[in-house]
């Protein structure tokens, strides 16, 4: 650091204006900017200025709910006869539908099946 602070009196801590730290986060936000350079370069410590930078994520992530966004589509139209979801769903089958492969699994079928069968779907 090529300046030195002399501080007299009671205080012993700089003060930055919002300004300034929004200044500095706009610069460390750049695209190949290094947070250690940026600090050398406004004679600041590094981990302020990560610290200043973390408490801007969380006040925008505040703001933010973390909702993704959902695109409701038509459903395609079953292939199956109505007869035949009918009887399904009185049955008691389940039909998992996963990478463009459907399975019916059966109402009366043991938690091991249905487990194996959903591994192996998702391999």
């Amino acid at each position: 650091m090529g300046r030195m602070t002399v501080i007299t009196g009671g205080e012993r801590r700089r003060r930055w204006s919002e300004e300034d730290r929004a200044r500095i986060l706009a610069a460390i936000a750049e695209p190949g900017a290094v947070v250690a350079d940026v600090a050398r370069r406004e004679d600041i410590c590094t981990s302020l200025v990560y610290k200043w930078r973390r408490a801007a994520r969380r006040e925008e992530g505040a703001s933010t709910f973390g909702f993704s966004p959902v695109i409701i589509a038509a459903a395609p139209a079953p292939t199956m006869s109505r007869d035949l979801v009918a009887q399904d769903a009185a049955s008691g089958v389940i039909e998992v539908e996963l990478k463009d492969v459907r399975v019916r699994i059966g109402a009366g079928a043991s938690s091991s099946v249905i487990i194996a069968t959903l591994k192996a779907l998702r391999s």
